[in-house]
């Protein structure tokens, strides 16, 4: 808005957003985490905290500003659009490493930030006012210019903001809409509307999710009101702004209660929408993204072609969809262990697959002596696999770090890669003579690292079925401490079902979905919380989709820890 309107908002300007603006939405805790969890005990220890007693709720920030996925996604259903408009494309990149994209400890606004929102509010308000039908859609056609610039105010205002506009607040965007009516250059009213959207866009309230309510209960929590429920629901299980049955929902007074909470997140796991948060869950926790970097070497692997990559995303994408929203069981178990996938002509053969194949994607069963789950699907082990060998290396951290979260230490600088092989040597022989039982690497690779990538030495680099390794039969086998005591197995498919039935993957897999789902990383008073869901999760008592209502209905979703000033 060069030249016309300098502050983001009417009720405080681009520097300083509700509680410390665009920098402000630190409030919550963070320290160091250990993939995901509290490092000081994470989900599977006890919440003793040597004499320090926690505040029953863990802190949280008031103003989490959206990911670039939920503001795009949110000014389509802002303006009523019917497709995204891509500009959030043109934004600098956020900041993450490690955790999630929607991680609300590390989304803060930099000074280059806040003039892609300028520019890109200031061209959308442009857009609106030359599109008649949007016009149509969201300027009252009757009155006088008053009356239609107040009629935008109190119908787009709400919407925008997330909650009911003050009176203040209509007041000060019609001081606004006055100003843009009298710049001149075009229609008053549209002049008006122009700047009263650029306004609502760069408005904090608008890029951040802000929690007002600050009276704390009789046990001292502060409870969200229903608007600030509705906006937590949206975003954790949409990735966008509340649609108008939950809008009603606040008004009403149904996200006061559980049963209200629970009513509608039942409801929102059924559209779309949460089919694409499921993905993108799934997507960020499986590292679906490293499948694009596959690559094999052409003399040893001539079946490989590039467009394999995109065939085993869309494999594992369809997998995950399926088990969470089509599986009768639908819950952990099935994701890590169920002998059945996606595959299309290509990708067949490289299982096995028995029978005529298109182009397309279709549920196959595969062989169940030889898969099982997620974990022993091509893209997994193609991308933890090297251009001619397997990395049981990088498949046994894989499985530690974002299954298990064992909460490995860091690898020491200058880690000096595996000697050449002797003759005769299978890899497995190899990495043990150079990182297992006896070497240096002992602690890590001999007892967590190494036991689980051997087991996956039953499939290549491609992720196909193999028996022999320099002329040998393959050695899968090994054992693992789990809390339920040490476990032995024989091959990926026997530990994918010991894993699929451990209290360390069905804490894990809980911990990442808070995290995911509440936009921070857990702390320890997250601890019961995640203890319940996953013994839960592991006894077949919680779908996966009953674990993110679960999530959606605790103390820690519906409250707020008070805020020492």
């Amino acid at each position: 808005m060069s030249g016309q309107q300098t502050d983001g908002d009417p009720s405080g300007g681009p520097g300083g957003g509700p509680g410390g603006g665009p920098g402000g939405a630190t409030d919550g805790d963070t320290d160091a985490t250990t993939n995901g969890q509290p490092t000081d005990g994470g989900p599977s220890s006890d919440t003793d905290t040597g004499g320090t007693e926690l505040p029953e709720l863990p802190e949280s920030s008031r103003v989490p500003r959206l990911s670039h996925r939920q503001w795009e996604n949110s000014i389509r259903d802002l303006l009523l659009l019917d497709q995204t408009i891509g500009k959030s494309s043109l934004f600098i990149g956020d900041p993450i490493s490690g955790g999630y994209d929607n991680n609300s400890e590390k989304l803060v606004v930099s000074a280059t930030l806040w003039t892609d929102y300028q520019r890109a509010a200031e061209e959308i308000a442009e857009q609106v006012i030359a599109d008649a039908e949007l016009v149509a859609l969201l300027v009252p056609s009757e009155g006088d210019s008053d009356a239609r610039g107040r009629g935008f105010i109190e119908s787009f205002g709400p919407r925008a903001y997330r909650r009911p506009l003050t009176p203040e607040e209509i007041e000060r965007h019609m001081q606004v809409f006055h100003e843009g009516a009298a710049l001149g250059g075009g229609d008053p009213v549209l002049e008006g509307v122009r700047v009263v959207l650029q306004t609502f866009l760069q408005s904090p309230y608008f890029l951040y999710r802000v929690e007002l309510s600050d009276a704390p209960d009789e046990d001292g929590n502060v409870p969200l009101d229903g608007y600030e429920v509705a906006t937590k629901l949206s975003y954790m299980l949409w990735d966008t702004m509340p649609d108008e049955e939950l809008f009603e929902a606040a008004k009403g007074g149904a996200l006061e209660s559980v049963a209200g909470i629970e009513a509608q997140a039942a409801r929102m796991l059924d559209d779309q929408r949460a089919h694409d948060m499921v993905a993108s869950f799934h997507f960020q926790t499986l590292k679906v993204d490293s499948y694009s970097k596959i690559n094999k070497n052409a003399d040893k692997f001539p079946e490989f072609a590039e467009p394999m990559r995109d065939m085993m995303v869309r494999e594992t994408m369809m997998f995950v969809d399926d088990v969470v929203f089509e599986h009768e069981l639908g819950d952990v178990a099935t994701l890590l262990a169920a002998p059945y996938s996606f595959v299309n002509s290509t990708l067949a053969p490289l299982y096995g697959a028995q029978g005529e194949f298109s182009d397309q994607h279709v549920k196959t069963d595969l062989d169940p002596s030889q898969r099982a789950g997620v974990l022993t699907q091509l893209g997994f082990l193609a991308a933890n696999a090297s251009s001619t060998q397997n990395d049981p290396i990088h498949r046994g951290v894989f499985l530690n770090l974002q299954i298990l979260c064992t909460g490995l230490p860091p690898p020491p600088n200058n880690v000096p890669p595996p000697p050449p092989p002797m003759e005769g040597e299978s890899l497995r022989e190899l990495i043990d003579r150079h990182t297992g039982v006896g070497t240096c690497g002992e602690a890590c690779h001999g007892y967590l690292i190494n036991p689980l990538g051997f087991a996956m030495e039953q499939y290549d680099p491609l992720g196909r079925w193999q028996t022999m390794d320099a002329g040998k039969p393959v050695d899968a086998s090994g054992s693992f401490n789990f809390v339920q005591g040490k476990q032995s197995f024989d091959g990926g498919v026997q530990l994918a079902k010991l894993i699929s039935g451990s209290d360390e993957a069905h804490r894990c897999y809980v911990s990442h979905l808070l995290e995911y789902g509440y936009g921070r990383v857990p702390r320890l008073q997250d601890n019961a919380e995640i203890k319940r869901l996953a013994e839960g999760s592991r006894d077949g008592m919680y779908s996966i989709k009953e674990l993110i209502v679960e999530l959606t209905t605790s103390d820690a979703f519906r409250f707020r820890a008070p805020v020492e000033e």
